[in-house]
């Protein structure tokens, strides 16, 4: 993977890890930046709607899905990110607060590799579609295995079993559509199937 991406022509490329809630795409997408000498990872999360404007719309527990985000700005930004030699800002969302935090990220003019993470970036719809990257990465996990993944997430967090029921309900019904509904990646990474031990 880092040959495939070091091997990549140009002085900015983009690289998209794609996959499902609970996936591995933060943690794939950071080991790939602390390989690289000239990356930097700007996570598609900063572009979460505000609890305000869900409560709003009435999408406050649909959090995470694909209409919770400024689907829009994500797709300027990058178009943006493609500028080569360009300083980009961009917003980083806090987990900690719920909000994301518009200003907090930076790519500098020297980085020439963006590795951008995100769920619906190979979702097969407008805008998301209309975004190009130079590499794109899936991540392809069971369920079973998101759902444990997810379980412990939540629970990190300090979420009763209820909270961590309603959660997984939303973060599983995004993964089915994020796998149903995404296409194009130029390498695809499969967790292995669980098996019983003694069994391979």
């Amino acid at each position: 993977m880092l040959d495939r991406i070091r091997a990549l022509e140009g002085a900015r490329v983009l690289v998209a890890v794609a996959g499902a809630p609970g996936s591995g795409k933060s943690t794939l997408a950071e080991a790939l930046v602390q390989r690289l000498d000239d990356a930097v990872l700007v996570p598609m999360d900063g572009f979460h709607l505000d609890d305000r404007v869900l409560e709003a719309r009435g999408l406050r527990a649909r959090k995470g899905a694909v209409e919770t985000f400024d689907a829009q700005g994500f797709a300027a930004l990058v178009e943006r990110l493609a500028v080569p030699r360009s300083e980009v800002i961009f917003p980083i969302f806090d987990r900690s607060r719920e909000i994301a935090v518009a200003g907090a990220g930076v790519v500098a003019p020297d980085h020439r590799v963006v590795l951008i993470e995100g769920n619906y970036l190979l979702l097969d719809s407008s805008p998301w579609k209309q975004a190009r990257y130079d590499l794109r990465i899936w991540l392809d996990v069971p369920e079973a295995e998101l759902e444990r993944r997810l379980a412990a997430r939540w629970q990190g967090y300090g979420k009763n079993a209820q909270q961590i029921a309603a959660h997984l309900e939303n973060d599983l019904a995004n993964a089915r559509l994020v796998t149903r509904r995404s296409s194009g990646a130029d390498l695809s990474i499969v967790y292995p199937a669980h098996q019983p031990p003694g069994q391979g």
